[in-house]
């Protein structure tokens, strides 16, 4: 799992980054949760998703966000950090130019800044979002959505309830072509303390399906 730095907005990002030995395999980005709340790329379930990625076959990164570990710069509300996942995605396209799909994932904080970063990439194909903070962070902007994805929260989670999260899967189901696959973990707060696992087989069953889809309608053509 090899160590990269790369040029983000405000100067260079630290990333641990695995490459698919399938020339034409998926690319996933996994994103951090609140870098003033510890939110780090070894966060616990940050890593599980990217393990799952990997197991998937998928060429997969994980990176710090501005003024995390060694990445320079400094936290600068979620603006800054939206520009910071773009970079990484410029960066891993650059190295996988023949990637089948395109997969954005976050936790928590993470998972707005994926949501904002999905609606300036067209060539984004899926997205998986666990504990989006959708009662703090106004998710208006999903309109419409580009795609379907995969939604994970807890039913016991302190700083973002459940129910706030359920509004916004329920608006985005209206949206035509929109269908969010809305996983409901019971006892999981909002740290998903014993629920990492949990988490990754979810992860691996809704990409893992995507996946196949994708490649039998490429192979019907």
């Amino acid at each position: 799992m090899p160590e990269v730095m790369f040029a983000g907005p405000d100067g260079r990002l630290e990333g641990r980054y695995h490459h698919s030995k399938d020339r034409g395999a998926p690319v996933a980005l996994v994103l951090h949760p609140h870098p003033l709340h510890g939110g780090t790329m070894n966060n616990r379930i940050t890593y599980a998703m990217f393990q799952a990625f990997q197991r998937l076959g998928c060429s997969v990164m994980r990176f710090n966000f501005r003024g995390v570990g060694r990445s320079q710069g400094r936290y600068d509300g979620g603006i800054g950090e939206i520009g910071d996942a773009a970079a990484a995605l410029d960066w891993m396209q650059a190295v996988n130019p023949n990637a089948g799909g395109l997969w954005i994932a976050g936790y928590s904080f993470g998972a707005f800044v994926g949501m904002q970063v999905l609606m300036r990439r067209p060539e984004i194909s899926g997205w998986v979002s666990v504990a989006p903070p959708a009662s703090h962070y106004d998710f208006g902007f999903l309109a419409p959505c580009p795609c379907g994805g995969l939604m994970i929260h807890g039913d016991t989670d302190e700083l973002v309830p459940e129910p706030s999260v359920r509004k916004l899967v329920d608006k985005l189901n209206t949206q035509k072509g929109v269908s969010v696959d809305y996983r409901v973990f019971s006892g999981a707060d909002h740290v998903f303390a014993s629920h990492a696992d949990a988490v990754a087989e979810a992860l691996e069953d809704h990409v893992g399906q995507a996946i196949a889809r994708r490649q039998m309608a490429l192979a019907a053509d």
